[in-house]
């Protein structure tokens, strides 16, 4: 708050806040000022403003307000998506929820935090069923097979963890989810012939839902943009307004924050699902599949 002590607040770095420090560090460099020009607005110190803009500290609206008549920026639709993504940030801040109980999540603490509460999510896989969608046997398979496991009898909290997530697909306020799967996840034996058979089985059931949409990219698609790594785009209001990318490799977890990576991953994520089958003939695909099995 304007005026506030100016080094009070948590100092935990949330992607959501990262997000909206930059927005206001670009904002900020494309008028050409210096943190000490937007401390001085704010009544603050320059730490204050550093640690804004690292997505430090949770941040109040008269600041965002004040920030933006300083950098001249008169769009309210800008400003109120960063009100709005500041009030989300706060509230995950905030929040006390069921997954602070499952530290076998390990870092998908702060990806599980922000797909509770998000609106949408579009995401793109190669070679496994993305976790929203997974049946237990399969994700205990997809466990065991990763051997990356110090305890073995972690898994079986990870996997309830996993299954926990799921209940975003239903209730009062579904999140919204636009699965692309490439063919050969649908082919790999996670499990075995049984595991695979009922994972896709339970993909056509959830199809059925309205709020999930589920699209097979074949392997005769031939070459396209999303060969190279998997992703996920988590959104928290109308598409691309405040969008971050989440990707896992192999030893992290990697967040882009940036607008601009965000719009590039829409753009990529459009162009795989032109190379896709319609949501039809993908059921049709995984009706195929299952029955070979």
């Amino acid at each position: 708050m304007t005026g506030a002590n100016p080094d009070r607040g948590v100092s935990v770095s949330t992607v959501l806040g990262r997000r909206l420090g930059g927005e206001l560090l670009r904002m900020r460099e494309g008028r050409g000022l210096r943190q000490a020009a937007a401390a001085e607005a704010l009544t603050a110190s320059v730490a204050k403003v550093a640690k804004m803009e690292r997505g430090l500290v949770p941040m109040r609206d008269p600041d965002i307000r004040a920030l933006c008549h300083l950098y001249e920026e008169r769009d309210e639709r800008v400003i109120g998506r960063l009100l709005e993504l500041a009030k989300t940030d706060r509230d995950r801040r905030k929040a006390n929820g069921w997954w602070k109980q499952y530290p076998e999540l390990r870092s998908m603490m702060e990806y599980v935090a922000l797909e509770d509460i998000a609106t949408s999510i579009r995401t793109w896989q190669l070679a496994i069923m993305p976790g929203l969608l997974q049946t237990s046997d399969y994700a205990t398979a997809l466990a065991v097979g990763d051997g990356g496991w110090s305890d073995l009898a972690d898994i079986d909290p990870f996997v309830e963890s996993r299954m926990a997530r799921q209940a975003r697909l239903s209730g009062e306020k579904p999140l919204q989810l636009w699965s692309v799967l490439h063919e050969g996840a649908l082919r790999q034996l996670v499990g075995g012939r049984t595991v695979m058979k009922d994972q896709i089985g339970h993909l056509l059931d959830v199809a059925r839902k309205p709020t999930i949409r589920l699209q097979i990219v074949p392997s005769l698609a031939g070459a396209h943009p999303g060969m190279t790594s998997a992703f996920t785009i988590v959104s928290f209001a109308e598409p691309s307004a405040m969008d971050v990318v989440h990707m896992d490799t192999t030893s992290t977890t990697l967040w882009l924050e940036s607008e601009e990576d965000a719009r590039r991953h829409n753009a990529i994520f459009d162009r795989i699902t032109r190379q896709g089958l319609s949501q039809g003939k993908s059921l049709a695909l995984m009706e195929q599949i299952r029955k070979e099995l």
